[in-house]
């Protein structure tokens, strides 16, 4: 096995998964954009205003300029939230803290590899969190340096591997800390929630005009037009964030 080919074509497939992220809130921009010369052509019937050419420069730097500052705004809460380094990521996840004094066989073994492996790589020693409610083989990494850093494992992990299985998976884990993956992993998960807040918005539009349409016994009437062109608007908000967040 070629290590530094492998690792070279890992970094390959980070910058592609990079240029997705950037294609994804592009193609959102224009899709919220064709959203909203789909309610303004609808507006015909529906009494809201004039309708407008696909083609309109102006209304597309306004809609691509409120789609990126909504994008941007989700992005800085979530990282925000998260800047409390990998413990924070540790405690969303549901992860409990493996005290050090710890007598439990499984979880002091766990303990045992970690510090191994921090030795071997020449890192601080990060804490560690175990997930018991999830009785898969999983674990992960999380911080925004190695200071920060924290690793988590799965019960199922603890459980059903043997202890030179277990070195591998922290070894795995440890290298995300050493090539700082984990500050990459959590900025792209604020872009992520960024763009999720798409669809988030679009959700609450459409509940706040179901809603209003319940109440109203003249949706048909004046307002009833402007009603279900929002929750159209609302619908393909929706639609539009989560094939961004796929």
């Amino acid at each position: 096995m070629d290590f530094f080919r492998h690792q070279d074509l890992a970094r390959r497939r980070t910058s592609f998964l990079v240029g997705c992220y950037i294609a994804a809130v592009i193609l959102i921009v224009l899709a919220v954009y064709a959203a909203v010369v789909l309610i303004f052509a609808y507006g015909k019937s529906a009494n809201i205003e004039k309708p407008v050419q696909f083609l309109n420069p102006s209304l597309f730097l306004s809609v691509a300029g409120i789609t990126l500052a909504i994008i941007l705004g989700g992005t800085i809460y979530k990282i925000s939230q998260l800047a409390a380094g990998g413990e924070a990521v540790a405690h969303l996840l549901g992860g409990r803290p493996i005290h050090p004094e710890t007598t439990d066989p499984d979880e002091r073994r766990v303990l045992n590899v970690v510090e191994e492996m921090s030795i071997a790589a020449g890192l601080p020693l990060p804490r560690v969190f175990i997930l018991d409610e999830e009785n898969s083989i999983n674990a992960f990494a999380a911080g925004f340096s190695p200071q920060d850093a924290v690793i988590g494992v799965t019960r199922g992990c603890v459980k059903l591997l043997t202890r030179d299985e277990l070195q591998g998976v922290i070894g795995h884990e440890t290298s995300h800390i050493l090539n700082g993956d984990m500050r990459l992993n959590i900025r792209l998960m604020g872009v992520l929630h960024g763009i999720l807040v798409i669809a988030l918005i679009g959700y609450g539009i459409l509940r706040a005009m179901g809603r209003t349409s319940s109440r109203s016994r003249s949706s048909r009437g004046k307002g009833g037009g402007v009603t279900l062109a929002l929750m159209l608007f609302g619908l393909l908000l929706m639609i539009i964030g989560y094939i961004g967040v796929f």
